[in-house]
């Protein structure tokens, strides 16, 4: 059966631990949702996601199944290097908005291709020839430059992690303070917007933000 919570009702807090505990079960392999069956009911039932996460593009990082979440939990927008775009944002206000989901997850994931194009641009001095990746990692950019500069004889692993980890961070900030409508969603108590790390290697999420509780101060980080 469809959930039948009111998205404004659930805390960030619960939110995250409603992604949390299925990012565990799939590690356990005891997903719930996987072979849930098409629900054609909810096409007459307005959306009730309660996350809206904003992810990669990548093939290995599929939202819905990390978190062990089915139809109608979650409001996805997914782009490569999960790059905080005008329509990704317009996205993610719609969505704000219009179904009171008070948590936005921005994911990003160990061994990204859009952060590892980005670093090897900067490195080398030479960006893609394809206007439009460029359009990608120019947005990334700015927000893991002064990482790479400085990021002397690093593993390169390391160094990608560390990036990823920038932007992530970088994209937080420009959803909370970039958009005026986020902005006094997250002022007035109704959203927190937070940045998470998905490992390729593991399988696992780890928060990179406190989350606000319903006392009024925050959850640490996972992991």
């Amino acid at each position: 059966m469809p959930r039948t919570w009111d998205p404004e009702s659930l805390s960030p807090a619960k939110a995250v631990r409603f992604l949390l505990d299925g990012n565990q079960r799939f590690l356990d392999k005891a997903s719930t949702h996987q072979a849930r069956t098409f629900q054609a009911e909810l096409a007459d039932q307005p959306q009730r996601p309660f996350a809206i996460v904003l992810g990669c593009a990548d093939s290995r990082t599929p939202v819905e199944i990390l978190f062990d979440q089915g139809f109608g939990d979650l409001f996805v927008v997914r782009i490569a290097g999960h790059v905080v775009a005008p329509s990704v944002v317009g996205s993610i206000e719609f969505a704000a908005s219009q179904f009171g989901t008070r948590l936005v997850v921005v994911l990003g994931h160990t061994r990204c291709g859009a952060i590892a194009a980005t670093v090897q641009a900067i490195q080398s001095g030479n960006g893609p020839e394809s206007r439009n990746i460029r359009a990608v990692t120019d947005r990334i950019a700015p927000h893991i430059e002064p990482l790479v500069r400085t990021g002397g004889a690093s593993a390169q692993q390391v160094l990608l992690r560390e990036s990823m980890r920038a932007h992530v961070r970088a994209s937080v900030d420009h959803l909370r303070h970039g958009s005026r409508l986020l902005e006094e969603l997250v002022l007035a108590g109704r959203l927190a917007i937070v940045g998470a790390e998905y490992e390729l290697e593991t399988g696992r999420v780890h928060l990179l933000d406190d989350v606000p509780n319903e006392g009024g101060g925050t959850d640490p980080p996972s992991g």
